[in-house]
């Protein structure tokens, strides 16, 4: 029983709004309004979490077109738990869970990119600036730092 938290229900609902904006400007489509009223019910109940399974279908395939519109793994091809890491320096996600992501349900994946998110140590949140500044102390590092290219005519 995965949580999908808050903060995805109101990403769906401005996707849909997106896709299916209001023609007369009060109106909502059929996908906004199924899920303004899981929306609306976890605000009232202080809740940060709707139960995936238990979602009002409508509201639950709502959410779901949404889901399919966004990237399935985290991963950026730089696995270091076949290295023998506990957690993916690439993408921030544990041994356990790069093991199970096939099967893992829409919720689960989505609270585990929530975790990566937050965190934000994983390879994949930095950006290439922040990485040669680390390595280099330069922004942009000169082409001088770069070894000649065999077979290029000296300069």
């Amino acid at each position: 029983m995965a949580g999908i938290h808050i903060h995805d229900i109101e990403l769906a609902i401005n996707w849909w709004r997106e896709r299916s904006p209001s023609l007369d400007g009060v109106s909502a489509c059929p996908e906004v309004r199924a899920l303004a009223e899981v929306y609306a019910l976890m605000v009232y109940f202080r809740e940060n979490e709707a139960d995936e399974d238990s979602m009002p279908p409508r509201a639950r395939a709502a959410w779901l077109a949404w889901y399919a519109s966004t990237p399935d793994a985290p991963c950026i091809a730089i696995c270091s738990t076949a290295q023998g890491d506990p957690v993916c320096k690439g993408c921030g996600r544990t041994e356990d869970e790069v093991q199970h992501w096939p099967v893992l349900t829409p919720g689960e994946k989505r609270a585990v990119w929530r975790r990566i998110t937050l965190e934000a140590k994983a390879w994949r949140f930095n950006r290439y600036a922040e990485r040669a500044r680390a390595a280099t102390g330069a922004d942009h590092p000169g082409v001088e730092i770069f070894p000649p290219h065999p077979g290029d005519a000296p300069a």
